[in-house]
């Protein structure tokens, strides 16, 4: 259980109250036009995207984690190479989508943050293709199953992945529609699909 701003003890209730108010904070990153300020390919740009999703949830939003995570059998990066790796990700260059998903794939490996990583993620993933190449991924075209287990065999190889995001990629980069459907299959992929963030 973690701990959280809302005073909420219950697993369930935390994890409908994390989504309604997460999405109702992406919604808002959105139609504010905010979310063309975030810095891009960053890991301070993820950041300012995790802390405004979740900082009225979690006093953590937005920080390194401080503890090691795993999920499965997978162990993701150890605390005490995380600032460097989240460093050298920096670093990695994004000038075509090998290189992109490459940088996509480091990111997840080092889930830098306790909770709420695979969102922000996407949202931030879908920044830098916009930035680079005037593209956007249509997630809710990519399959949940696909999707999770080319993302669990991507630190090994990333060809699965990058087949499967390409063949769901967009040109309609600000596209409302597109957008909150990706949110929806986004949350859905881990797990939440109490509310449809369009109903919020």
């Amino acid at each position: 259980m973690l701990e959280n701003k809302l005073g909420i003890t219950d697993q369930i209730e935390l994890a409908k109250a994390e989504e309604k108010l997460s999405k109702l904070k992406v919604k808002e990153l959105f139609e504010t036009g905010k979310i063309n300020e975030l810095e891009v390919g960053t890991f301070l740009g993820l950041s300012e995207i995790h802390h405004y999703l979740f900082s009225e949830i979690y006093t953590f939003a937005g920080k390194v984690r401080d503890v090691n995570i795993a999920k499965g059998n997978f162990r993701f990066a150890p605390v005490m190479y995380l600032r460097a790796a989240l460093e050298n990700i920096d670093q990695m260059p994004e000038n075509n989508y090998e290189e992109i998903i490459e940088k996509y794939v480091e990111m997840n490996i080092a889930h830098p943050f306790r909770e709420g990583n695979g969102r922000s993620m996407r949202i931030w993933l879908d920044l830098i293709l916009k930035n680079n190449l005037g593209k956007v991924v249509d997630w809710s075209l990519v399959d949940k199953e696909d999707y999770l287990s080319a993302m669990e065999r991507s630190p090994v190889n990333d060809l699965e992945i990058r087949f499967l995001l390409k063949e769901a990629l967009t040109d309609k980069v600000d596209n409302r529609e597109i957008f909150m459907k990706g949110i929806d299959t986004s949350y859905f992929y881990e797990g939440y699909m109490e509310y449809r963030v369009e109903e919020l």
